[in-house]
């Protein structure tokens, strides 16, 4: 390639709090709008903000499992700016003294081998409430819910370390995996409890200094996300290589044409009047919380992927996608408790329940079949109880009905046949209403035995236990010979 890009993000997760950040306002999502909403987040003359502490717990906690340094205390500022929806005209956010600096989360690049993407610093803030233009294309109104303004957001700055969309696809894979696992954010970008933009620039390779950088918002997804990257960075270098200036802007996404287009230009950095807010005093974080906190850290998504590799025998690829969420972990070990065959649970799991779940845009936590009963399934087909093609019959039925597999199996008869003189009798037919595939198999040609099994199976309606019928079958084709 003639040219590298350039990638920072800043992420927007929403803390789980039942509370707003200074007020006693409810976080929950999707109620009727400004019913969530008081004088202290609304902003009303003489009110005061009071610090949700444990806004300061979660984000301890993130800071920690990040890498991060977390300074003895943070200052929170004032960020002046209009906008319809923050009612004060300013934001009470965190400027000169963030909550943390630094820190690191480690990818896996496609090529092998892994990156370390660095973060510039962890802040906390407060939500402003949302635009909701009218509909129609002559529509002229608008109307502004403040249930969001106020609720707590911990954002989290990356250093212009990422170089390609799928490196900002994984970072955000990575760092949602970790949120969740820590429970201080449930990670749902469609609800906009996690939020990115994105700020690329490209330039030649090898060249050191940055080209000039646009920002991307509006990116509801991971998928979205590296989509539309990969069309700024197109844009950019078609704009260079046609001689024109690429312009430092703001620009947004739109997932359904694929394209983003300006929302607003960045001649010069906005001045948001920082000063420190002069209702609050600092957060102070003494060693003692610091390490109180650290050793109630859960075992984290890196951790938990080599354990599982490890303890379970299972690839690399099976541990990276079973620990995308520490539900899937947590079902995926239930399972194993029950069936010590690691292998086959985690290809069941990957293959089978993910297509269902993400046909029905559910999570593992909402799967209409749970752990124990999925391993139960599983034991009836290493029992030898029912075949692996009944098995997905029945698998398909627990998953529309909610029954066990044990009741789908009695109901509809699907228990394997293992009755060898049953299975003679219909081997015996199936080699007398055959006799092309049983001459060529009796001149050498074997592949004819997958034909004939299929057929046994066939016959049986798919019942009958495979191996015994290839022991069988053979047996009888080479007697004859």
């Amino acid at each position: 390639m003639r040219y590298e890009s350039v990638i920072g993000l800043e992420i927007h997760a929403q803390l789980l709090t039942q509370s707003k950040l200074f007020c006693g306002c409810s976080t929950r999502f999707g109620s009727a709008p400004n019913t969530q909403t008081c004088p202290v987040c609304l902003g009303f003359p003489g009110v005061l903000p009071v610090f949700n502490r444990q806004v300061a717990e979660l984000a301890l906690k993130t800071a920690l499992a990040l890498h991060s340094d977390v300074p003895p205390f943070s200052l929170f500022a004032r960020k002046n700016y209009f906008y319809p929806d923050l009612p004060k005209a300013y934001q009470i956010s965190q400027y000169e003294l963030p909550f943390a600096r630094g820190g690191f989360i480690e990818i896996d690049l496609e090529k092998g081998g892994r990156k370390r993407i660095c973060l510039t610093r962890i802040h906390l803030e407060e939500d402003a409430g949302k635009l909701i233009h009218g509909d129609g294309p002559d529509s002229v109104a608008s109307f502004v819910d403040f249930n969001r303004t106020g609720v707590p957001l911990l954002e989290i700055v990356t250093e212009p370390d990422i170089r390609s969309p799928q490196e900002a696809k994984q970072f955000l894979q990575n760092l949602k995996a970790i949120l969740t696992y820590l429970k201080v954010c449930d990670g749902n970008m469609e609800e906009g409890s996690l939020r990115c933009d994105a700020n690329v620039s490209v330039r030649p390779c090898g060249q050191k200094t940055f080209g000039v950088k646009t920002e991307i918002k509006n990116m509801n997804s991971f998928r979205n996300v590296q989509k539309a990257l990969e069309y700024e960075i197109d844009r950019q270098i078609t704009m260079i290589e046609g001689g024109e200036d690429v312009i430092q802007e703001t620009r947004l996404w739109d997932a359904d044409k694929c394209l983003s287009f300006s929302m607003r230009t960045k001649e010069e950095a906005h001045d948001y009047r920082y000063f420190p807010e002069p209702d609050l005093i600092p957060v102070r974080i003494d060693g003692a919380w610091i390490e109180q906190t650290g050793r109630s850290l859960p075992e984290l998504p890196e951790a938990k992927k080599s354990r599982l590799v490890k303890e379970y025998g299972i690839s690399s690829y099976n541990a990276q996608v079973l620990t995308s969420s520490s539900d899937m972990a947590d079902y995926f070990e239930e399972c194993c408790r029950i069936i010590d065959k690691p292998q086959m649970v985690s290809n069941w799991i990957m293959v089978e329940l993910l297509r269902e779940l993400n046909r029905d845009n559910l999570d593992i936590a909402s799967s209409p079949i749970k752990a124990k009963d999925l391993a139960d399934m599983l034991k009836m087909m290493d029992d030898g109880l029912i075949s692996g093609k009944i098995a997905k019959t029945v698998f398909t039925k627990m998953y529309k009905t909610g029954k066990k597999a044990a009741q789908i199996v009695q109901e509809e008869n699907l228990t394997q046949i293992t009755d060898q003189s049953e299975l003679e009798k219909t081997i015996d037919n199936i080699i007398r209403e055959n006799p092309g595939p049983v001459s060529d198999y009796r001149e050498g040609k074997k592949k004819t035995l997958g034909f004939l099994i299929g057929q046994v199976m066939k016959a049986s309606h798919g019942k009958a236990n495979p191996e015994l019928v290839n022991r069988i079958l053979i047996k009888k084709l080479e007697d004859r010979q």
